[in-house]
């Protein structure tokens, strides 16, 4: 696919594939405004059920297998713990990340992204064996498991309520074990939205009444629900980057990676849009350090990217930053997209971005090219546009003004018919955005 389209950038940025989309549930429950202000202010219910496929591997050598492949230290995971499971391409490029749950002896969970696990899990000669749980962008059939989130500032309480006031200490990232209406749970202790929260998951067909015991108590809490709208928006306050693009389109070492995805993966699907020319598709990879994941790093082993990675970690060229966007220059680009005769690329909100992998031109007050934004959003906590991005070292002091291309300057995308592009003044802000709160202990 990528040859005959002419190269890996020519692929995506044809692909009429758009922005990410949450299936399986509502747009809005109350107002997306309403959603987004209930994980700063009360409790929100994120729903985390249907989007994310999970890979389930059993056998006596899984922690063996993932040390080849991940960047993590692994040495102390037992049952009852999660880790964020982060990968490296042989260039030490990032590949993925997800969430690894421990449920058993035997047993681990990794939720998210999870192809080049599966890929290398069919392929290896360790005792391990990998079992796909699809998500809905498929058919949607019954799933091993729900999976909900409850975040903010009220969700300690709501969870204590829900557990009858019994609710036992759980450490960051380690899980609980609970009862919910009689129906046993798992309970997760981090926070996606950067606020104290708990990811909530059990037997699939007991969430109709965990789900009505969360909504009923929930009341009191000032319980939101939030919808597919919403959801994408979370990730921005908290600094996460949600789907940055895999660095698999070039190195030779990958070749049977790519054959084995075949032409329906999103890595072959999803659209590449925005402000940033380049041809080169190795412009728009990041690396795990750039992604914050330098601290996870288990420097005491090889895997996979291991020397390439440790070269990147020495010298790090470009940081993790949220930048804030101008209101004025946010205002007349809306407008500029609606009344203009030559009408600007559409800012829509609260999601502005419109690719699968978005990627916009960042620049300096010379004009020059010194990062590259990602996902954006408007927030409404924030009550600004806000993105992730990845910029020079030189530029990433807070407070340092720069500029962001909007647009998608002589670029060919089904994506977008507009050709002229905005400057949009930014200001590199804090990542995450506000103070996290996700340690926060019982």
């Amino acid at each position: 696919m990528i040859q005959e389209a002419g190269g890996a950038v020519n692929l995506l940025r044809r692909s009429p594939l758009g922005k990410f989309f949450a299936p399986g549930y509502e747009a809005e429950f109350t107002t997306w405004r309403e959603e987004q202000k209930a994980w700063m202010e009360s409790v929100a219910l994120l729903e985390l059920s249907y989007h994310m496929p999970e890979l389930h591997l059993r056998g006596t050598e899984v922690i063996p297998f993932l040390k080849e492949i991940a960047v993590n230290k692994l040495d102390v995971f037992p049952v009852l713990r999660a880790k964020q499971l982060v990968l490296a391409a042989p260039d030490g490029n990032f590949i993925a990340d997800a969430i690894i749950f421990h449920e058993e002896d035997d047993f681990y969970r990794v939720v998210g992204d999870i192809d080049w696990v599966h890929f290398n899990a069919v392929n290896t000669s360790f005792d391990v064996t990998a079992t796909v749980n699809p998500n809905w962008y498929g058919p949607q059939v019954p799933r091993d498991v729900f999976r909900v989130q409850l975040q903010g500032p009220r969700a300690l309480e709501l969870v204590t309520e829900l557990v009858g006031h019994h609710l036992p200490e759980i450490k960051f990232f380690h899980i609980g074990e609970l009862e919910i209406a009689g129906k046993k749970v798992r309970a997760l202790r981090h926070g996606m939205a950067g606020t104290p929260g708990f990811e909530l998951y059990g037997p699939w067909d007991d969430q109709e009444a965990v789900r009505a015991a969360i909504e009923q108590t929930g009341a009191k809490y000032g319980l939101r629900k939030v919808g597919a709208v919403t959801y994408p928006t979370s990730s921005q306050e908290s600094g996460w980057m949600p789907i940055p693009l895999p660095a698999i389109y070039t190195a030779p070492e990958l070749k049977e990676y790519r054959e084995w995805l075949g032409p329906y993966a999103l890595s072959a699907l999803g659209s590449l849009a925005g402000s940033m020319t380049s041809e080169n598709i190795e412009d728009y990879y990041i690396n795990p350090i750039e992604a914050g994941y330098g601290s996870l790093i288990d420097w005491d082993r090889d895997f996979v990217g291991r020397d390439a990675l440790r070269a990147k970690f020495d010298e790090p060229k470009r940081v993790k930053v949220t930048l804030e966007w101008n209101d004025e220059d946010v205002a007349a680009t809306i407008a500029a997209s609606l009344f203009d005769g030559s009408p600007a690329q559409s800012l829509n909100i609260p999601m502005p971005h419109y690719a699968f992998y978005p990627a916009d031109t960042v620049l300096d007050a010379n004009g020059q090219q010194v990062g590259v934004s990602q996902w954006s959003c408007y927030s409404a906590n924030a009550q600004h546009v806000i993105s992730t991005a990845v910029i020079d070292t030189s530029c990433a002091e807070l407070g340092t003004e720069l500029t962001l291309v909007w647009g998608n300057p002589d670029i060919q995308t089904s994506l977008s018919d507009a050709k002229e592009v905005r400057k949009i003044r930014v200001t590199v802000a804090p990542v995450p955005y506000f103070n996290k709160a996700i340690k926060t202990t019982n």
